[in-house]
């Protein structure tokens, strides 16, 4: 009686996180709530992460950002599971960048400039 007694918690853990477990899959077509949109795909060795700005929309909808428009601007090689470093391109400058998938559906970038100037967007699954 005691062995079930053990085996149940550890079970319903085991069936409680699986998606904490599992990589989600970056690929893909994303937009944020202003209307600006990536397509994100794994590149190089298939764990880094390349971006592509496909629209720009709101206030960063800049001549400085609409000639990046269909040119990849993320580059990032994969740190932990759902998560790279590396850098994005915005406003004419190269700033670096923390992109970290937090589910199947939504993506969050967070670029800074001098270590100091962070600003984060959440991107959707298009």
């Amino acid at each position: 009686m005691l062995r079930y007694a053990l085996a149940l918690p550890i079970a319903l853990t085991f069936f409680a996180f699986p998606a904490a477990a599992q990589n989600v899959n970056p690929n893909g077509a994303w937009v944020d709530n202003f209307g600006t949109a990536f397509e994100f795909k794994l590149c190089g060795d298939g764990t880094d992460l390349c971006g592509v700005l496909k629209d720009v929309q709101g206030k960063s909808r800049t001549p400085d950002n609409l000639a990046l428009v269909n040119k990849q601007v993320v580059s990032a090689q994969q740190v932990a599971s759902n998560e790279w470093k590396g850098t994005v391109v915005y406003d004419g400058a190269q700033a670096a960048a923390t992109v970290k998938q937090v589910s199947p559906d939504t993506i969050k970038i967070t670029g800074c400039r001098a270590g100091i100037f962070c600003q984060t967007l959440t991107f959707n699954r298009v």
